[in-house]
């Protein structure tokens, strides 16, 4: 049991754009019999936190009330419900942040990212898992075996993110994968598309360092857009790449339009699309290019059943090494500047650790 002495629950809050506070707030308490208390160990900084804390609003997603900060986390495991079965005190575990409803039809269906009355961490109205504790449904508490570390636990968020927009593909053993993007997640989707058997993997940036960390990563070779059109840097992905006629699977982490573009005009006939990336809210689209190649086409949103676990296991058997993704460990009290170095791109990925 938690000492009832200590009352308080000190939070990163966001108070309005580029206004962040430290708070302290009431311990949460379990209201569900099925619902475990965390201490949260870790929290990766996730590009839409950075994106509210620096603009307010994520599309239709606006910041209205004070909210706290985080999703990517790993948290022990201080107080378990009283139906709770798979876990008890001291547990380490990966947090799936977000809380369907799990009876609306889309639930019931098995899409429950898609449901209507998901309560996702640091998603208006709800608050995020930045703060000392925090309250989760068992179920998505993922129990960490012993040789996979509490770090790596808090990136089983964004793994998780990218094996979803990597089954969204039906990629097959020894199709060639071109990832538009290689910030964490496009790097997340190279590894999980090479672990799935992938022949080729092609991480494409405009950015050099990236790339090189991506060959180092998982990637088996790189490409840099030129200026020039989608078409002409298509062309060229595929003869410097042996791509024949065309990537089997094309994947957009970026949400860039000259990404989304190219990687329609890169795919052969009949190949396979996937938009895991948000840029803005309406873009020019080769269409033309979509219906005579009749691709698929699948945007990808978070993650569903069983994606957490399959990432679990990914990391666990040793097939992704997410550790390589970790910049730099802070401290809680240095959360407003880890916030502005990854504003800044410094670096991959960085962990903020709970307050003590």
């Amino acid at each position: 049991m938690i000492s009832r002495i200590e009352t308080k629950n000190k939070c990163f809050v966001l108070k309005g754009v580029n206004e962040v506070v430290f708070e302290e707030r009431p311990i949460p308490e379990i209201n569900h019999p099925c619902s475990v208390l965390l201490q949260v160990n870790y929290t990766g900084i996730c590009g839409s936190d950075v994106h509210y804390w620096s603009r307010g609003r994520i599309g239709h997603f606006l910041v209205k009330e004070p909210m706290v900060l985080g999703h990517e986390s790993a948290g022990t495991v201080i107080e378990v419900g009283s139906k709770v079965k798979s876990l008890e005190k001291g547990d380490r575990v990966a947090m799936e942040p977000g809380v369907p409803c799990r009876h609306c039809v889309r639930c019931k269906e098995g899409k429950y990212n898609l449901c209507e009355e998901m309560a996702f961490a640091a998603t208006p109205p709800y608050d995020g898992t930045l703060a000392k504790y925090y309250v989760l449904p068992e179920d998505l508490c993922y129990k960490l075996p012993e040789k996979v570390s509490l770090e790596e636990g808090a990136l089983l968020e964004p793994l998780s993110v990218a094996v979803h927009i990597t089954r969204q593909s039906n990629i097959k053993h020894s199709d060639s994968v071109v990832i538009f993007g290689a910030g964490p997640v496009g790097l997340l989707c190279c590894a999980v598309a090479k672990a799935y058997g992938a022949r080729k993997v092609i991480a494409v940036d405009i950015q050099r360092p990236r790339l090189d960390f991506a060959k180092e990563f998982a990637a088996t070779s790189t490409f840099e857009p030129t200026k020039g059109s989608a078409q002409e840097n298509a062309q060229r992905l595929v003869l410097e790449n042996g791509l024949g006629l065309g990537a089997d699977v094309a994947i957009d982490a970026s949400g860039a339009e000259s990404s989304v573009q190219t990687a329609i005009h890169v795919l052969r006939m009949g190949g396979s699309y996937v938009q895991g990336g948000m840029g803005r809210d309406e873009i020019t689209f080769p269409i033309v290019a979509a219906c005579t190649k009749e691709l698929t086409l699948r945007g990808s949103f978070r993650y569903g059943p069983g994606d957490y676990q399959t990432a679990l296991d990914m990391v666990a058997a040793g097939k992704i090494n997410v550790k390589e993704l970790i910049s730099r460990k802070v401290a809680f009290e240095e959360a407003e500047q880890a916030f502005q170095d990854v504003k800044e791109g410094k670096g991959i990925k960085v962990l903020i650790a709970g307050p003590h």
